[in-house]
Order: C-alpha cells, then structure tokens, then sequence
C-alpha cells in the first residue's frame, strides 16, 4: 500500500510546489519587470503622494471638476453594519446596481439625473447618468467632457478653449487603434486642470 501512496503524496507535493509557489511568483516576477506601473496598480502621484489610480474612479463634486460616471458601490452602515449604503467608487465593494432597464428605481434615477444635468436642454450624454458594470470606471466619453465642458470652464473663469485642449491632452485613442473608444480618464484631466491656471 505505501508504494501507492508514496508517488501520489510525490506528485501532489510537487504540484502543490509547482502551482502554489513557483507558477505565481514566476508570473508576479514577469509582470513586475515588464509591467511596473500596472503590476503595481496603475498609480497616479502628484508631488510624490498618491492621488488615485487611472484604473479607479473617484466622487468629484465641484463645479470645477469634471465628473465620472455615477457609481452603484455601496459600502457598511456605520450606524448599522447589518446594511448597506451608497458608498461610491468604493473599490472594496465593486458592482453594478443590478437594476435592470424595467426597474422603476433605475428609470426615477436616471430621469432625475437627467433632469439635474439638463439646464441648457442639450441632450445627455449616457455615460453622465449611467452606472457601469464595476460601479469604478475612471473614464467618460469624449462627448461626456465636451457637455461638462462649459460648466469646468465658467467655475474655473477659463477660456472654453484651453479647458478643450486640456480634455484633448487626457483622450486616450482606442487600443491600437480600433479596439473600443476614446476615452477620458476623469482624474488625469481634473490634475491637468489644477496643474494649470485658474486653479
């Protein structure tokens, strides 16, 4: 009976070894060199503090902000940790709202989002009042900053102008190209914009 289970305790040490410790640490090892800034999160550091990661939206509020995507994470009550509340782009929690499109507390939220972002009757874009499937995308549309655009500009008394150029300086093209679409990380710009006049 021990020269049965001698090869099978062998092989499941082995590939305990194999899988477990050195597969990992092999990948972790190649990620880290030929990766560095992702393997270690995507980090974004102003004056040599972390301000955020490119990968991770944050609540900006201010009119001299552009602001995300709304954010469907929730997070512990504090008065009762036996329930939830809106916490957003809490990156512990990440999720959608899973309210689907016949869901009356989705379309009251979007209705009022619209209504709140709707002064000058221009059309919305859907990514101001829609929550993606993580609930911590960083990144708007092109069209999404072009309709806050005005907004950032009058709060921080800049040309409209200058505030585009800054929006074109933190458009990222498609991957390669043609794979997905231009996109705004919303934290990259609103650092341009402070980095700049009128901050």
């Amino acid at each position: 009976m021990l020269q049965h289970i001698r090869p099978a305790l062998v092989l499941l040490i082995a590939l305990a070894l194999l899988t477990g410790l050195a597969y990992p640490l092999a990948v972790t090892g190649i990620t880290q060199a030929l990766f560095p800034d992702q393997a270690a999160g995507s980090l974004i550091t102003l004056n040599g503090t972390i301000a955020g990661s490119e990968l991770i939206g944050q609540s900006f509020t201010s009119d001299r902000y552009f602001h995300g995507r709304p954010s469907a994470t929730t997070g512990p009550d504090p008065a009762d940790p036996t329930k939830s509340v809106a916490a957003p782009y809490n990156a512990t929690n990440s999720s959608g709202s899973n309210l689907g499109p016949t869901s009356q507390a989705l379309i009251d939220r979007v209705k009022s989002d619209v209504e709140s972002l709707n002064a000058g009757r221009r059309t919305v874009p859907a990514d101001l009042v829609t929550t993606s499937g993580s609930g911590l995308d960083p990144h708007i549309s092109p069209q999404a900053a072009e309709f806050q655009l005005p907004r950032v500009a009058k709060a921080r008394k800049l040309p409209e102008t200058r505030v585009r150029e800054l929006v074109a300086d933190a458009t990222e093209a498609p991957l390669l190209g043609f794979i997905g679409d231009a996109r705004v990380n919303v934290l990259r710009l609103n650092m341009l914009l402070d980095a700049g006049p009128g901050r």
